[in-house]
């Protein structure tokens, strides 16, 4: 049985831990995501810190003290940077319940979506966006053009600014005449580099969206919304 009859109230120990306010505590309870020995928690229920099992998003509350990690599903629209001097909207908005200051991990630009990484630990971003640490991209690009010709020279080194780059992988899923979705892997992550790409092999993108990094895949989280990363996500990235 969750239920202690001594000890504080979730809303409370997750504010004084820095994981997020006692209001956004709410939500996260209310959500299923914060559980108790293994069971999810329910609002006014207490426990006690250093007994009671508390995590939120599956990562044990004593791991989130210092270090916090973070994965959001960004919408198109959302800049990715801490702060816009025009005022324009930046996914910062969108993990404002973090409750502690973390940035950013690379780059989405304004009209890509997808699976986007947020920490304040500086070695596990440089780890994983460091091109030397070699962590596989993998984005669902919709685009108009010749895709099966297209296809054949992403697989080919291509030149770029001043960068020669070349996808680890390229697979069609769709090809409706001029109209079609293909999944492409890169392990650099250069500014707009898929676009370039594809650009510079006669395709119009219409839509990007990163669905993995390295073993992290987005899955089933909503547009919008972030989680937590696990123990095991962080280490297999870092």
């Amino acid at each position: 049985m969750n239920t202690v009859k001594q000890g504080e109230r979730l809303q409370k120990i997750l504010s004084a831990y820095g994981v997020v306010s006692r209001r956004k505590a709410e939500a996260l309870i209310v959500e299923g995501r914060v559980c108790i020995n293994g069971s999810p928690a329910t609002l006014g229920q207490s426990a006690r810190v250093g007994v009671d099992e508390i995590t939120v998003d599956g990562v044990l509350l004593t791991d989130l003290k210092e270090h916090v990690y973070i994965m959001l599903n960004k919408p198109r629209g959302y800049l990715t940077t801490v702060s816009d001097e025009r005022d324009r909207r930046t996914v910062m908005e969108l993990v404002a319940s973090v409750g502690c200051r973390v940035y950013p991990i690379g780059r989405l630009d304004m009209y890509s979506e997808g699976l986007l990484l947020f920490t304040n630990d500086g070695d596990f971003a440089n780890a994983v966006m460091h091109p030397s640490f070699e962590k596989p991209k993998t984005y669902i690009v919709k685009a108009r053009g010749d895709l099966r010709k297209a296809l054949k020279l992403l697989k080919e080194p291509i030149q770029i600014d001043e960068y020669t780059v070349q996808a680890l992988n390229v697979e069609l899923t769709q090809n409706n005449n001029d109209n079609g979705l293909f999944q492409i892997s890169i392990s650099e992550g250069r500014n707009r580099q898929i676009r370039k790409m594809c650009n510079a092999c006669g395709l119009t993108v219409k839509s990007l969206k990163r669905i993995s990094i390295g073993s992290l895949e987005l899955g089933s989280l909503k547009s919008g919304q972030w989680r937590f990363l696990t123990k095991d996500e962080v280490l297999a990235l870092g």
